[in-house]
């Protein structure tokens, strides 16, 4: 294999998952006693792993696209790209002990509709506005298409992995490989557009059972494709200092760069549409949505949205600013802190209200969560050799130059 994850990395993802730890059992046993610590446990849990699950599939999203418009420059990065989609087993089968251990918990303070209490009439907190949506979140029905949607991602993804070795060992026949890819990856394109607003509405946006926005199954994917280009640029800048990847060029970091600048005005026309139409229409069921957030969370959820539209239009706009590694490295960092804290928002919101705080148990969490994410993603590139050679469109994305 061209690379093997070497033992500084290591090192240093190691040391990042154990000071997780640390910090998580410091704020377990400060916070232990304090105001719903038991949906601070799960809500920290469920904005994690759903925040590193979205990097990987949108990741997926954006290789399924490559396939589909049959471009050349990305080629020469394709393997790392993949390697982000390798957490994808690994993000299900987190994300599927959660639900199990909420279901087992009657929401665990985060899904009123898990609770019988609730969603029960004669229940001790019968709630009518959230029985009337029994029909959907009925446990039944979550978990057929919970369990169909993991199966269909797991399925695709296999078949890309699989087709992805197979180009390797057997390059006579590449061309029928490839004509596979675009037809799988056109069909993932359309089941993602149905399957990732549906699980952004069960998992994120029921916590808060009484709202509902048109906009927001979009609105998270948009966050989670951002944070995926963001770990590309930064891991293909990781392999290049390394001496990997000897013929990426400025080029290929340039169109990297743009995906980054582009998706983050996405992002954020998204975030202003939403809220701007909600304020703007003042209609008591949609503004609770964003009273709590602005009263309770001013600060962070305003900071948020400026860092991650400001910082990347700032410095990101020139030509030159996209083909720098510290300028890319430097809005990088920011844009997933800030994408991170907007799912921590969107969660803790809902769930915890105006006790939500951050402090040692959140930290803690997310350096263990990111220490997995990046010790898997930099193991599975070692799966395969870092470049397909074999490729058809390999010779182009070498020459790639704009």
């Amino acid at each position: 294999m061209d690379y093997q994850i070497s033992n500084k990395a290591k090192r240093w993802t190691t040391a990042l998952m154990i000071i997780g730890v640390i910090m998580l059992v410091i704020g377990i046993v400060v916070g232990m006693n304090g105001p719903l610590f038991k949906t601070r446990i799960f809500a920290n849990l469920l904005s994690n792993s759903f925040f590193f699950f979205n990097i990987a599939i949108c990741a997926m999203f954006f290789l399924a696209v490559q396939y589909v418009a049959e471009v050349g420059w990305f080629v020469y990065i394709k393997r790392p790209l993949e390697a982000i989609t390798r957490y994808i087993p690994y993000g299900i089968a987190i994300l599927l002990v959660l639900f199990i251990v909420l279901n087992l918990s009657h929401g665990g303070g985060l899904y009123q509709w898990m609770d019988p209490d609730v969603m029960n009439e004669g229940g001790v907190h019968f709630d009518e506005k959230s029985a009337a949506k029994g029909g959907y979140f009925n446990l039944v029905f979550f978990w057929t298409r919970f369990l169909a949607f993991f199966a269909i991602y797991l399925m695709l993804w296999k078949g890309f992995m699989k087709r992805t070795r197979l180009s390797d060992e057997n390059p006579g026949d590449i061309l029928n490989i490839h004509r596979k890819n675009f037809n799988k990856a056109s069909l993932f394109i359309l089941l993602f557009a149905f399957i990732s607003s549906i699980t952004s509405w069960d998992w994120i946006m029921s916590i808060d059972l009484h709202w509902r926005s048109t906009l927001f199954g979009w609105y998270t994917f948009s966050g989670g494709w951002v944070s995926a280009m963001v770990v590309l640029v930064i891991l293909v800048l990781y392999l290049k200092k390394l001496g990997y990847l000897p013929q990426l060029n400025d080029s290929h970091i340039h169109d990297i760069g743009k995906w980054v600048f582009a998706l983050s005005f996405l992002w954020s026309y998204l975030w202003f549409s939403q809220f701007m139409l909600i304020w703007y229409g003042n209609m008591p069921e949609e503004v609770g949505y964003f009273q709590v957030r602005v009263e309770e969370y001013k600060l962070l959820f305003f900071g948020m949205f400026i860092v991650n539209f400001v910082f990347p239009m700032l410095i990101l706009m020139s030509r030159d600013a996209k083909r720098h590694a510290g300028a890319l490295i430097f809005v990088g960092i920011i844009i997933i802190v800030g994408h991170w804290m907007d799912t921590w928002i969107m969660v803790m919101g809902g769930s915890m209200g105006p006790v939500g705080q951050i402090g040692f148990l959140e930290i803690g969490m997310a350096m263990l969560f990111f220490g997995l994410f990046i010790r898997i993603l930099l193991n599975k590139l070692s799966v395969l050799p870092l470049v397909s050679v074999n490729d058809p469109y390999f010779e182009e994305s070498i020459h790639h130059e704009i």
